[in-house]
């Protein structure tokens, strides 16, 4: 069923400021780049709080005096969790039968490569499509040369060039299948607030800093214009 069919039969689920509230990652202390005494965990709790009682135009903003790849990175953290959690919500229903290829509809079709085991663009069912995804995100939080936990540890010199940019836009493409395929499974099991809020904040946030191309915004440009 296409998303914009069912928000026009009422669909009322609408991005609002206190949204976030149920999207928020409850942290646990530890020494890494979420632990309570970080500069990551600081920030994180700054962007939640604002996301609380300020508009989601503002919660994108850098706070006054922080590092911009900091930023960035809280940011890919928290929208990595939410993307997690999104798709296994409604991952049961999106099977190699329901899903045979990784797309947005019928104009846009999505192909995995990591360089490694997949070293060309390779078509395949959107659940092991996202499964990798999740690995390789994973991979990349893990390794502290690309998502440093020290305090005074530089991020690479294309972190906000290139690492975090390749990143995001295959997120974005988890989006776009969830609100393709799945929007009318997110409305049932109780999420599609969680959904409008969470991609309207990564929306925002990858136009402001650049992080994403118009092009591959397309996929999504509807759902932004009903949801701006």
């Amino acid at each position: 069923m296409n998303f914009l069919g069912l928000w026009a039969r009422g669909m009322t689920s609408r991005p609002n400021r206190r949204a976030m509230d149920s999207i928020a990652i409850t942290n646990t202390p530890d020494s890494g780049r979420t632990g309570t005494g970080s500069v990551q965990y600081q920030l994180r709790q700054y962007a939640e709080s604002t996301l609380g009682k300020a508009s989601l135009h503002e919660a994108v903003l850098l706070p006054e005096g922080e590092s911009l790849d900091e930023w960035v990175a809280c940011h890919v953290v928290d929208f990595y969790n939410h993307i997690n959690m999104l798709f296994m919500s409604v991952s049961h229903h999106c099977t190699d039968e329901t899903c045979p290829r990784m797309c947005a509809g019928d104009g846009f079709n999505y192909f995995w490569r990591d360089g490694v085991t997949y070293r060309e663009p390779t078509a395949m069912p959107a659940n092991k499509y996202v499964g990798l995804l999740i690995k390789w995100i994973d991979a990349q939080l893990d390794d502290t040369s690309v998502f440093p936990v020290d305090m005074g540890q530089p991020f690479p010199h294309a972190f906000r060039a290139e690492v975090a940019p390749q990143i995001l836009k295959r997120m974005l493409r988890v989006y776009a299948h969830l609100y393709w395929h799945h929007y009318p499974q997110i409305c049932q099991v109780g999420l599609a607030t969680m959904l409008n809020t969470s991609f309207t904040h990564f929306t925002l946030f990858v136009t402001k800093y650049k992080l994403v191309s118009d092009t591959e915004l397309q996929a999504v440009k509807d759902v932004i214009k009903i949801l701006a």
